[in-house]
C-alpha cells in the first residue's frame, strides 16, 4: 500500500457509524429502525410474495388476473406498498424462464419480497445476468435446459417485476398455506425453482 492511501472501511462499520451519528443528533430512533428492519425481514418479507404465488397456483381466476393486472391483484391481498407501487408479474413455464434484475441500482418490490439480498445489489450480478443469464443462473445453482428461453426483466423506479415460478410436480394435494411455505424469494426473482417437499 502506498503512503497516503487507506483500506476501504467495511460497509457494516460505515452503517454502524452513520446510525450512531444520526442517533446522537436525535434524527433517528434505533428502536424504530430495528422495528422497520424486522418488519421487512420477517413480517412483510418474502412471505407476502409466497402467498401471492400460492393463490395463483390454486385459483385459476386469480392467476389470470395476476398476469393481466398484477398490481390490482396483489393489492387485493393487501400487499402493495413501499417500493412496490407498480408490479408486473411474469410466469415461468417449461419453455420460458424469467429472471429479474435492476441494472441501474437495486429497485426491488419490498412489499412482496422483503429486503433485497446482497447479491441482487452486487454490480457483478447486475451486469452479468443481462449479458450471460444462463451462466449466472448456473453459478447460482440453477441449470436450465438449452431449449429453455431466458428472459431478463429490468426493474426500475416505475416498475418492479415478480416471477410466478412453476408449481412443482407432486404438490397437487397441498393447501394454499402449505404451498406458500415452499416458495422462496429466490424463486420469485427467478434465480431458483420451487422444490417439492
Amino acid at each position: 500500500m502506498t503512503s497516503g492511501t487507506t483500506a476501504p472501511v467495511p460497509a457494516a462499520l460505515r452503517t454502524e457509524a452513520l446510525e450512531q451519528l444520526l442517533t446522537e443528533r436525535g434524527l433517528i430512533d434505533p428502536a424504530v429502525m430495528d422495528g422497520l428492519i424486522t418488519e421487512y425481514e420477517v413480517n412483510i418479507g418474502p412471505l407476502n410474495g409466497a402467498k401471492v404465488v400460492a393463490k395463483a397456483w390454486t385459483d385459476p381466476d386469480y392467476r389470470q388476473w395476476l398476469l393481466g393486472d398484477s398490481t390490482a391483484a396483489i393489492d387485493e391481498l393487501g400487499f402493495i406498498g413501499r417500493q412496490g407501487e407498480h408490479i408486473v408479474v411474469v410466469e415461468n413455464t417449461p419453455t420460458v424462464h424469467n429472471v429479474v434484475v435492476c441494472t441501474l441500482c437495486s429497485c426491488y418490490p419490498w412489499s412482496v419480497l422483503g429486503l433485497p439480498p446482497s447479491w441482487y445489489k452486487d454490480p457483478a450480478y447486475r451486469a452479468r445476468i443481462v449479458k450471460e443469464p444462463r451462466t449466472v443462473l448456473s453459478e447460482m445453482g440453477l441449470d436450465l435446459a438449452d431449449d429453455v428461453q431466458i428472459t431478463v426483466h429490468d426493474s426500475s423506479s416505475e416498475v418492479r417485476w415478480l416471477v410466478l415460478p412453476e408449481r412443482p410436480a407432486g404438490t397437487e394435494n397441498l393447501s394454499e398455506e402449505q404451498l406458500a411455505r415452499l416458495v422462496t424469494r429466490d424463486a420469485m426473482v427467478g434465480v431458483a425453482k420451487v422444490e417439492a417437499p
